[in-house]
Order: structure tokens, then C-alpha cells, then sequence
């Protein structure tokens, strides 16, 4: 069960980070700060791939900041970090998928089921759902806004559906 758990979660993931990376590719150079509800699509962009890699990390004492996050910022803080830009986002966005899908390979039944390893009261399974479901809601956030600017942008041929694993 856990190989086949594995390969779903990985798979959503994958579908998740797809739509995500497509929202950031449409977002116009002259819009990558304009606003989005307290943030720009640039600090929610990288809010969300921050968490991303946070909560794929082993734990919380075990993430390990990157070089990236001394121009981003570190999410775990009160401040709003100012994020990256564009071409920086979406090469964050890769380790982020990458990190994934490692991580998502190595996990086993055991450690699925147990502790999440961060202060949620949440088995490490359902964490990885929980992070899925951040990434969506912020993927719904960063595509309504670019709905807004130009309903074109959100063409089914510019950011279609993804049901499930990486789309190119």
C-alpha cells in the first residue's frame, strides 16, 4: 500500500506544482507585484514554495535554509518576506518538485504513518495532503488574479487542468 500511496501523493504533487509553475510562467513581468488580497503574486508565490520545501523537510529541526533564502526570506518568521523574482521563482519551484518527489520515494508505510515531525497534530501522510492543499489554494489565488487582468491568461491552453503528474 505504501508504494502505491506514494506514487499518488507524488503524483498530486506534481499536478499541484504543474498548475502553480504554469500561473508564474503566465503572470506578466509588469504584474509579478501587483496584489493579491495582503500580498503580492511575487511574496505569495514564494510563500508557498517556502512551506513547500518546509514541510517536505523531515522535520522542522531538520530544514535547512537554502542560499535563496537570504534574498527570499524565511516564511517561519512574522514578517512578509519579500520573495524572488520571477525567473528565481520558478527555479525554486523545480527543487521544490524535486524535493518531492524524493522525499515522496523513500517514505515508507512506517514513517507515513506516523508523526509529522513539525507542531501540527497531523501523521506525516496527511501532512504531505495538507501541503498539496496549501499549494492549491494559493495556485487558486495567483490564477483568479491573473483571471482578473485578462481573462485570456487563463486560457485551458495557457494553465489547463492538471489531474495528476507534471504536464510539460
Amino acid at each position: 500500500m505504501s508504494n502505491y500511496l506514494n506514487q499518488i501523493l507524488t503524483a498530486q504533487f506534481e499536478a499541484a506544482l504543474c498548475m502553480m509553475h504554469q500561473c508564474i510562467k503566465a503572470c506578466p513581468e509588469q504584474e509579478w507585484e501587483g496584489k493579491i488580497a495582503n500580498q503580492t503574486f511575487r511574496e505569495a508565490a514564494y510563500h508557498t514554495l517556502f512551506f513547500v520545501d518546509f514541510y517536505l523537510s523531515p522535520s522542522q529541526d531538520a530544514f535547512a535554509l537554502r542560499d535563496l533564502h537570504k534574498v527570499g526570506g524565511d516564511e517561519r518568521g512574522d514578517a512578509v518576506s519579500l520573495g524572488l523574482s520571477k525567473t528565481e521563482t520558478l527555479d525554486y519551484l523545480t527543487i521544490c518538485l524535486e524535493k518531492a518527489r524524493e522525499t515522496l520515494a523513500s517514505e515508507s508505510a512506517g514513517i507515513l504513518e506516523g508523526p509529522c515531525g513539525f507542531p501540527r497534530k497531523l501523521s506525516r501522510g496527511e501532512l504531505h495532503i495538507y501541503n498539496i492543499r496549501h499549494i492549491q489554494h494559493h495556485t487558486g489565488q495567483l490564477s483568479a488574479y491573473l483571471r482578473r487582468l485578462d481573462p485570456k491568461l487563463i486560457d485551458s491552453t495557457i494553465i489547463p487542468w492538471v489531474g495528476s503528474g507534471w504536464k510539460s
